[in-house]
């Protein structure tokens, strides 16, 4: 007959190496993007803000802002303040060293976080470059807490069936992908019954 002495410490053991490998899987799964990173070009950036018609006023958010390039630009050129949100924290690192260089710091912030779990109603104008699946899961989220007239721009990628406003294709020169569309929807006002 064993020990019960014995056994404590092989059951304490095994229950801490599975509860690690557990916790390790949930950081690892949290952590782990949908969308691969594919940083916009300059010259689709400024025209995704150009389609969006962002003044000083607006309140910019990038769902999946990678390096933070369209929250830093629309403070820079616009005087717009930003926030950008990645579940990627060398992205965040890179997005808020990008914002100190550009000087535009105080304009913007940047959240790790999960896009759809992130608090977005502050914005007036919503930037996208995510997949069209991707899209289609975030617009219950966009419709149900965005103010009524804000906008929405998606870098190459629908919505489906939400027909786009306005369709602009962009001629931005990357490697592979000479032209790209862009697209924009309005939030449109609740049926309030």
């Amino acid at each position: 007959m064993r020990s019960p002495m014995r056994t404590q410490p092989i059951l304490t053991s095994a229950f801490l190496l599975i509860s690690s490998a557990l916790a390790q899987q949930a950081q690892q799964a949290r952590q782990a993007p949908e969308v691969p990173y594919v940083p916009t070009t300059q010259v689709a950036v400024e025209a995704m803000l150009k389609l969006a018609g962002v003044t000083a006023d607006d309140v910019v958010y990038d769902l999946g802002c990678g390096d933070g390039r369209i929250v830093v630009t629309a403070a820079k050129l616009y005087g717009a303040h930003g926030v950008g949100i990645d579940i990627d924290p060398q992205r965040i690192r890179e997005a808020n060293e990008n914002a100190k260089n550009a000087g535009v710091e105080q304009l913007v912030r940047f959240e790790e976080n999960d896009l759809f779990k992130a608090n977005i109603r502050e914005a007036s104008v919503v930037t996208l470059f995510l997949l069209s699946s991707v899209n289609a899961r975030l617009r219950p989220k966009l419709l149900a807490e965005l103010r009524p007239g804000t906008r929405v721009v998606s870098n190459t990628f629908d919505m489906g069936d939400w027909k786009p406003e306005k369709e602009f294709t962009v001629d931005t020169g990357d490697e592979g992908y000479f032209s790209r569309k862009l697209y924009l929807w309005t939030i449109p006002p609740r049926n309030n019954k």
